[in-house]
């Protein structure tokens, strides 16, 4: 292998003889036309490289400024909703006590109700009771009487002859014309 230094250009091997000719050893031209290429890509890509790192380094921190700004806002997000949340269970427990003390409001009511009906029903029975002892004791009075009158009726038919029927029918004649006259 020849050293590198000998041959500096990539194509062009210079002889000591002072003779113009291609160098044949790939390796040590290899290493040079790398090394042009290279310097060529750094020096003359450089600036492009350097933009598309500027361009990537911009996104990402504008990507990066809009994950905080999203991230801020779910922050604000989630405070409202712990808040509106802190709000609800506190309206909730109000009405939860609310609708307790309303049921027993409700229960205390429904058995007042049930209490005075069953009074109203108590009356009711007890008025019923007293109306049928009434009618009973009427229809046994009715009863009694008439069979008193059937028994009075059957005892003045027996015991009426001709004669004392007219005398009762007269003196009966009497007593209501002498009611007549006091009346006028």
């Amino acid at each position: 292998m020849k050293n590198i230094t000998d041959s500096f250009l990539c194509f062009i091997y210079w002889p000591s003889a002072g003779s113009f000719g291609f160098d044949t050893d790939i390796l040590a031209t290899n290493l040079i036309n790398l090394s042009v290429v290279l310097g060529v890509l750094i020096f003359f890509g450089k600036g492009v490289l350097s933009d598309l790192l500027d361009n990537r380094k911009e996104r990402i921190l504008i990507t990066i400024r809009n994950s905080e700004e999203l991230r801020e806002a779910a922050v604000e997000q989630l405070e409202k909703a712990r808040a509106r949340l802190s709000k609800v269970e506190t309206e909730a427990d109000r009405f939860r006590v609310n609708g307790y003390s309303e049921i027993e409001r409700e229960k205390l009511n429904l058995i007042n109700s049930i209490y005075t009906t069953l009074e109203q029903f108590e009356n009711y029975k007890n008025e019923t009771i007293q109306f049928e002892q009434q009618r009973a004791i009427n229809q046994v009075q009715q009863r009694v009487l008439q069979q008193a009158l059937q028994g009075a009726l059957g005892t003045l038919n027996s015991c009426l002859n001709n004669e004392l029927h007219l005398r009762t029918i007269g003196a009966n004649i009497d007593m209501f014309g002498a009611m007549k006259e006091k009346n006028n």
